[in-house]
């Protein structure tokens, strides 16, 4: 009996030592990769800013592009104005319709289908969505290259992930709420804008900025679409082209000027301030909610 009790502490003694170098080499691994994404992040990260930031004079900000030169105020403003009202634009089509797959189609055929479109709709490359906006926009409908075109190229791209965070968002809203409110005798419309969707309002919105920090760094759909301008931006929808930075960072950094190198950097930065921003808001957004969950959980 003391034989077999023995060999059996042997074996897990033996198991316990194999259980810790594999739970050491895949803690190891795990580290090496983050090290690795982290150090890729850093570089192209540390070579934009310091190529870019020596580049950010004051008048950059207040001058505009001039052949392959001057500055940046034209693709600054035209920038956020696309990202504006392609954002307004997939407010009320993108959170309409997850709104619509939550209450009207959360299963079924019709609800797995639509689902499954906007996942589609979501890998479907820019530059084809692009070309759509061209083919109809541009020439079908002869808009030319023009904010409108360009807004709703940006907000094709938005959609998808602004239909999904919707009808997530509001999947994730407790369903006591839901039948408390059902029980004091609340219609399905003013449970859903009075009780959850105050309650995913939060998510939703993290949802958007997260979806305008995708189009801030959208190219080949503005291409097709907005053109390009070396003037500041006016409130005309149709018939006239639209700056936009990403435009200076591809083509200006192609070019055998020095000057034209110099704004393609200053133009990366500042995307990628705009972008680091929306990303940021984003998330002080989420966490921001989690906290008053977990309070209002607590009391």
């Amino acid at each position: 009996m003391s034989l077999a009790v023995e060999r059996n502490a042997r074996v897990a003694m033996k198991r316990d030592g194999n259980a810790r170098i594999s739970a050491a080499i895949g803690w190891t691994g795990s580290l090496l990769a983050l090290l690795a994404a982290l150090a890729v992040l850093v570089a192209i990260f540390g070579f934009v800013l310091v190529h870019g930031i020596p580049a950010l004079q004051p008048s950059i900000f207040m001058t505009v592009t001039s052949g392959v030169a001057g500055g940046l105020a034209n693709a600054i403003l035209g920038t956020l104005l696309l990202v504006a009202t392609g954002v307004a634009l997939v407010i009320f089509v993108g959170v309409g319709t997850g709104i619509w797959l939550h209450q009207y189609a959360p299963i079924g055929i019709v609800g797995t289908t639509l689902r499954f479109l906007s996942d589609v709709l979501a890998g479907v490359p820019s530059i084809v969505i692009g070309y759509f906006g061209y083919a109809v926009l541009v020439q079908r409908l002869g808009w030319q290259f023009s904010l409108a075109a360009g807004a709703i190229a940006l907000a094709l791209v938005m959609l998808p992930y602004v239909v999904r965070g919707t009808d997530r968002s509001l999947a994730s809203v407790p369903r006591a709420l839901s039948e408390g409110s059902y029980a004091l005798g609340a219609t399905r419309a003013q449970t859903l804008f009075a009780v959850e969707f105050p309650y995913a309002l939060p998510s939703i919105v993290t949802s958007l900025l997260l979806a305008s920090g995708i189009a801030l760094g959208e190219t080949a759909p503005l291409i097709y679409t907005a053109g390009w301008s070396n003037y500041l931006p006016s409130l005309a929808l149709t018939h006239e082209p639209v700056g936009y930075l990403t435009y200076v960072v591809w083509t200006f950094i192609s070019q055998p000027f020095a000057a034209s190198h110099a704004l393609a950097y200053a133009a990366a930065v500042v995307l990628i301030v705009l972008i680091f921003t929306t990303n940021v808001v984003a998330r002080l957004v989420l966490a921001s909610f989690a906290r008053r969950t977990r309070g209002s959980s607590g009391t």
